[in-house]
């Protein structure tokens, strides 16, 4: 199956009532109480409700909910099929869906809320953006309503902004989390990592090179909700695999459902966003104590044939905070000399070998690892004995 594509979506309109606005109901029927009630001289009081559910037809049509905390939009960007969705707060349904998008391609809709800043439409008093180096703690909690029925995945969707602002598409990297997926649907480009354990949770990450870097993690084992998601952890992670630089900015946390076909009656039961303590973007990132970084490396021996071999060594993080870069130190059995090598700076002397990471892959999160490569003369080193120090 090719992996889908995905494009930037629209910019979203002002117009925030496509359909038929529920809004104008419930204000007609609480006006005609009202009338009943003083023509016939009762001394009672209508209690009117606080807010009323509002449905998004538009293909753009978005909506302010929780006092502008967050948006709601309808966003159908990948077809012309019609959808409808209602909104009551943090929480929202898909009432129709007509898409029937191969799963092959592009999903036609992304129906969801967000905080933050999207294609420049922006909520209040998000905490964002907040600069990737001086992260701080950025958690959100989700609840949601699956169906066994359509294609779609179930997903946030963060963007990544080389500057704090952007009136368009972001330019840096988008990051999505799929807590689940029905249909047979795949992100973009290709797998290039198994069983990532992050957030409590394991994990199949994948990546594609759009406009921006695209990088998504599909949970192995699917769920219908998050409490105090580790956000941060997912961006660590990123960055460790060069998919994300630590002097780019947090723009916008989005969380909605990418549906293919069908879609009725997927809902968000509840959403909400809580960045921490930011830390101004000029501030340099603060370095954790060494004690809670370390790292672990192995050498594999892929090729040997008598004369020469290639060889692979994974560098691993064992501690609790990210690493900013490593070192590896080993030496050699039997007079191997070291040829050339690819992502990593390898000298040495005698039979004593040092190789320092090169300045895309120094950067591993908790949890995560990189590697490097060279080719050697001589004959096959076995296992050698590696020592991986933090920088």
């Amino acid at each position: 199956m090719s992996s889908p594509l995905r494009t930037s979506p629209p910019p979203p309109s002002t117009a925030s009532l496509g359909g038929t606005p529920l809004r104008r109901a419930a204000a007609a029927v609480a006006v005609a109480l009202g009338l009943l009630v003083l023509a016939a001289g009762l001394a009672v009081r209508v209690a009117l409700p606080a807010h009323a559910a509002t449905q998004l037809c538009g293909a753009t049509d978005t909506l302010s909910v929780s006092g502008g905390q967050y948006v709601a939009q309808n966003n159908i960007w990948g077809a012309s099929t019609p959808q409808c969705i209602t909104v009551d707060g943090t929480s929202f349904r898909v009432d129709s869906s007509g898409h029937q998008n191969s799963t092959s391609g592009a999903p036609a809709a992304y129906p969801s809320l967000f905080k933050g800043c999207h294609w420049g439409q922006c909520t209040s008093n998000s905490g964002l953006p907040v600069q990737v180096g001086s992260m701080p703690a950025v958690t959100s909690s989700w609840s949601t309503t699956q169906t066994g029925s359509g294609a779609y995945n179930v997903s946030y969707d963060l963007w990544y902004n080389t500057t704090p602002t952007t009136t368009g598409a972001p330019d840096g990297a988008e990051v999505m989390i799929w807590l689940n997926h029905n249909g047979g649907v795949q992100p973009a480009g290709s797998r290039v990592a198994t069983g990532v354990q992050i957030a409590g949770a394991t994990w199949d990450v994948w990546t594609a090179q759009m406009d921006w870097k695209y990088i998504a993690y599909v949970r192995t084992s699917g769920t219908s909700s998050v409490s105090d998601l580790d956000l941060r952890a997912f961006t660590r992670d990123a960055v460790g695999r060069g998919q994300i630089q630590n002097s780019w900015y947090l723009i916008d946390v989005e969380a909605g459902f990418e549906i293919w076909q069908g879609g009725a009656g997927l809902a968000t039961n509840s959403f909400s966003v809580s960045v921490g303590g930011t830390t101004p973007p000029t501030d340099p990132p603060t370095d954790p104590p060494t004690g809670d970084r370390a790292c672990t490396a192995n050498l594999r021996v892929d090729n040997s044939w008598g004369s020469g071999f290639t060889a692979t060594v994974t560098v691993a993080n064992s501690g609790a905070q990210p690493l900013n870069g490593w070192t590896v130190e080993w030496s050699f059995p039997g007079g191997q000399r070291v040829q050339n090598a690819w992502n990593a700076t390898v000298t040495q002397s005698g039979q004593s070998v040092r190789a320092v990471n090169a300045a895309y892959n120094g950067a591993v999160a908790a949890n995560g690892a990189t590697s490097f490569g060279f080719q050697g003369t001589g004959s096959n080193p076995g296992t050698a004995s590696l020592r991986c120090t933090p920088n």
